[in-house]
C-alpha cells in the first residue's frame, strides 16, 4: 500500500509538474511573440504605448507620432526652414571669410584663398548652425608620394632637441616630409613650417594665425571678426552675421586628389554599397591633409564624403531624408547648443555605416522603419562611446568627447526609441 500511496503521489507531482511546465512553455512563447512584434513596429499596439519618461507632460503634448503626415510636416516647418536659415548664414560667413583669405594670400602666396563661388561650397562644413569649419587650400606641394620607411623624431615645436623619440601618429594622424612631392615651393622649406625636413603642422598654424591677426586688421574687419584665444594650436575665429555670431575653426589642409592613403581600408570585402563604381569615383577624389594638430597630419575625407552623400538616393530611396530628419531631431531634441557633443559629421559617419549594413532599396522605401533603424545605430554608438570612421575603422570618433554629454544623449536617443515622435512646433 505504501508503494501504491508513494506512486500516486509521484504521478500527481507529475501531474503538476507538467501543467506548470506548459504554462511556462505559453509564458515564454507569449515573450517571444512580443520582442519579435516590438522589433517589426516599434510603436504598435499595447506594446509601445507608453509615453516619453524623460519629457515633461506639456513637450509630451508637443509632439506627434512619426506618421507620414507628421513627418511631411516636420520637414516643411523644420527642416527645409534650417536649411534656408542656414544657408543664408553660410553665405554671410564666406564673404567674410573670402575677404580675409584673400588679404593672407597676397601677403603668403602658401595659403590660398577661399572660393565663394559654385552652390556646393567644398571648403565649409556645417558642424552646427553656429559651428562651422573652413579648409584653407595650401599651395605649392604636387606630386604626392607615401613614404614607406619609418623613422624617429627626436625634436620639440621650438626645434629643440628630445632625448626621446616624438610619439608615432595614431588613427588618422600621419607625418609629412616636404621631399614626399615632386615639386614644392622654396618657401616650404623654410624654418617657419619645416624642421629637420618634416612640415609641422603647429608651425603651419603659427604662421597662419600671425597672417590672420594681422588681416583683420588691414582689412577693417575687427567689428565682423574675431580670434577666439584658447588651448592648442586650432586657430578658431568669431564671425557676426545679421542673425547670429558663428564660430568658425579655420584649418589649413592640402588636397592629394592623386591618390588613396594606404591606412583606409576601404571598400570592405564583401560589401554591396557602395557599388563599385560608386567606390571608384569616390576614392578618384583622394583625400586631404589638415593642420589640426601638433606634430601629425590628420587624414580627411571631405570630397568622398561629399560624393557618398551626392548619390545616395540614386534608387529611389530615403537615406538623405532620414539623415536630414535625424540632424534636425539632433539639434532640436538630442543634443542642442552651440558645441554640441554630437556635430553632423558624426551623423554623417552613423548613415554610411547603416547604408553599408543595409545596402537594399527594399531597406530604404519605408521612412518610418529606415529612420528607427537608423536612431537606434546611433543610440548604440553613443551609449557604448564607441563611433568608427567610415573610411578608417580603426578610428573612434568619440575617444576624447564628454562622457556625461554622450550618456545624456543616449537617454535621449532611448526615449525617442521607447515613443517615437516628432516635435509639431
Amino acid at each position: 500500500m505504501h508503494a501504491r500511496a508513494a506512486g500516486s503521489s509521484r504521478g500527481a507531482a507529475l501531474a503538476v509538474f507538467t501543467v506548470k511546465k506548459a504554462e511556462q512553455t505559453r509564458r515564454e512563447h507569449r515573450r517571444i511573440q512580443v520582442r519579435k512584434a516590438a522589433r517589426e513596429n516599434p510603436t504598435c499596439g499595447h506594446l509601445r504605448r507608453k509615453s516619453l519618461p524623460s519629457l515633461p507632460g506639456s513637450a509630451r503634448r508637443k509632439m506627434k507620432l512619426l506618421t507620414e503626415e507628421a513627418v511631411e510636416h516636420y520637414l516643411q516647418c523644420k527642416v527645409n526652414l534650417r536649411h534656408r536659415a542656414v544657408s543664408a548664414v553660410v553665405a554671410e560667413v564666406l564673404k567674410t571669410i573670402q575677404r580675409l583669405t584673400a588679404e593672407i594670400s597676397k601677403k603668403d602666396s602658401r595659403f590660398q584663398a577661399v572660393s565663394i563661388s559654385g552652390v556646393h561650397h567644398e571648403n565649409l562644413k556645417v558642424l552646427a548652425p553656429s559651428q562651422f569649419l573652413v579648409t584653407i587650400p595650401l599651395v605649392g606641394l604636387t606630386g604626392y608620394k607615401e613614404r614607406q620607411v619609418r623613422r624617429w623624431r627626436y625634436y620639440t615645436l621650438h626645434g629643440a632637441k628630445l632625448l626621446s623619440p616624438v610619439r608615432d601618429p595614431e588613427g588618422p594622424q600621419q607625418w609629412l616630409e616636404v621631399e614626399q612631392f615632386s615639386k614644392s615651393l622654396p618657401q616650404w622649406h623654410e624654418e617657419d613650417v619645416n624642421i629637420e625636413g618634416d612640415l609641422v603642422p603647429a608651425r603651419v598654424l603659427a604662421t597662419f594665425r600671425d597672417l590672420v591677426e594681422k588681416a583683420i586688421r588691414s582689412c577693417s574687419l575687427a567689428d565682423k571678426l574675431s580670434i577666439v584665444e584658447g588651448l592648442g594650436s586650432a586657430v578658431r575665429v568669431t564671425v557676426e552675421t545679421s542673425d547670429f555670431q558663428v564660430e568658425v575653426e579655420l584649418v589649413p589642409a592640402i588636397e592629394i586628389p592623386t591618390c588613396w592613403p594606404q591606412k583606409s581600408k576601404w571598400p570592405r570585402c564583401l560589401k554591396s554599397w557602395p557599388c563599385r563604381e560608386k567606390v571608384q569615383c569616390v576614392k578618384s577624389f583622394g583625400f586631404d591633409l589638415w593642420a589640426s594638430s601638433n606634430y601629425h597630419w590628420q587624414q580627411s575625407f571631405s570630397r568622398a564624403e561629399h560624393v557618398l552623400m551626392q548619390g545616395l538616393d540614386e534608387d529611389g530611396g530615403c537615406r538623405r531624408t532620414c539623415f536630414r530628419v535625424m540632424r534636425q531631431m539632433k539639434e532640436d531634441v538630442w543634443c542642442a547648443g552651440s558645441k554640441p557633443v554630437l556635430t553632423a559629421f558624426h551623423l554623417q559617419m552613423v548613415l554610411f555605416w547603416t547604408c553599408e549594413k543595409y545596402p537594399h532599396s527594399k531597406d530604404w522605401c519605408c521612412f518610418r522603419k529606415a529612420f528607427l533603424r537608423l536612431i537606434q545605430k546611433l543610440h548604440k554608438c553613443v551609449s557604448q562611446h564607441f563611433l568608427k570612421h567610415y573610411f578608417l575603422k580603426d578610428t573612434n570618433l568619440l575617444k576624447y568627447a564628454s562622457t556625461n554629454d554622450l550618456d545624456t544623449v543616449a537617454g535621449k536617443l532611448a526615449a525617442f526609441l521607447e515613443s517615437p515622435a516628432l516635435p509639431q512646433n
